[in-house]
C-alpha cells in the first residue's frame, strides 16, 4: 500500500513564524494556492481514499486535493497536530521571555519534554500511528471487498510532527531522528507500506510548488 503524506499549505501563523499546535487556523491565500499546487500533482494519481486531520488548514487542503477524485474526505482526530499548550501561539522570541527554560530543554531533546499544557511527542506519535493502523486496516478490508485497486495510493494530509513521528515509526528510528529532517509546507512524502518492510519512496517534496516559490 503506497500511502502520500501531505502537509497542509500555509497558515497566517506559519507566514509569522507562530507556533501552531490545535489551533485552528484557515490556510491564507498562499496556502490556498499551494493546496491547488498539491491538487495538481495529484491529479492524474489513483487516489483510493483521503484522510484528513480535524483541523481546518489539514481539512481544507484535503478537499482541494479530493476535487479531482471520487472519494469521501475521512476525518481521523487522530491526525491532529502535536498539542504546544501554553506555547501555542507564541513566536519564538515571546517563547524565549516566557518559557526559556522549557525552550533550552526542548532544543536539547525536544522528545523529552513536554509543552506546558501540552503533549509530548511520544504521546503524539502513539496518536497518530494508531491512526495510521486504522486507515492501513480499511484499506485492507476494501481491497479485500473488491472496493480497492492495489495500485492506488492513499492520501493523508496532517501536519509537520505527525508527519514525521510516522516516517520515524513507520522506518524504526527512534523519535529523537525527526529533528534531522526538513518538511516544508504544502510537502509530500510517500511511503510503501509492505507486509515485511516499509520503503520510504519520497521525502519533503515539493517539485509542485517551484512556481509558487519564483
Amino acid at each position: 500500500m503506497r500511502i502520500v503524506l501531505v502537509r497542509h499549505g500555509e497558515t497566517e501563523w506559519n507566514k509569522l513564524h507562530r507556533i501552531q499546535g490545535i489551533s485552528d487556523l484557515e490556510l491564507n491565500e498562499t496556502g490556498r494556492r499551494q493546496a491547488e499546487a498539491l491538487a495538481q500533482a495529484l491529479k492524474n494519481e489513483r487516489v483510493e481514499a483521503i484522510y484528513t486531520s480535524p483541523l481546518k488548514r489539514a481539512r481544507d487542503t484535503a478537499y482541494v486535493i479530493a476535487h479531482h477524485h471520487q472519494v469521501e474526505v475521512v476525518t481521523l482526530f487522530g491526525l491532529r497536530e502535536l498539542d504546544a499548550g501554553e506555547v501555542d501561539g507564541l513566536t519564538y522570541e515571546e517563547m524565549r521571555i516566557q518559557y526559556g527554560d522549557f525552550l533550552d530543554r526542548w532544543i536539547e531533546d525536544c522528545t523529552a519534554v513536554r509543552p506546558p499544557g501540552g503533549c509530548t511527542l511520544h504521546e503524539l506519535q502513539e496518536q497518530v500511528w494508531a491512526s495510521i493502523q486504522e486507515i492501513v486496516k480499511r484499506q485492507h478490508q476494501m481491497a479485500a471487498e473488491g472496493e480497492e485497486n492495489d495500485k492506488g495510493v492513499v492520501v493523508v494530509v496532517t501536519h509537520f510532527f505527525p508527519i514525521l513521528s510516522i516516517i520515524c515509526r513507520a522506518l524504526g528510528l527512534d523519535l529523537s531522528q525527526c529533528r534531522r529532517m526538513k518538511l516544508a509546507l504544502a510537502s509530500m512524502c510517500t511511503l510503501d507500506f509492505n507486509p515485511s518492510r516499509t520503503v520510504l519512496v519520497s521525502l519533503n517534496d515539493t517539485c509542485h510548488l517551484k512556481e509558487e516559490t519564483q
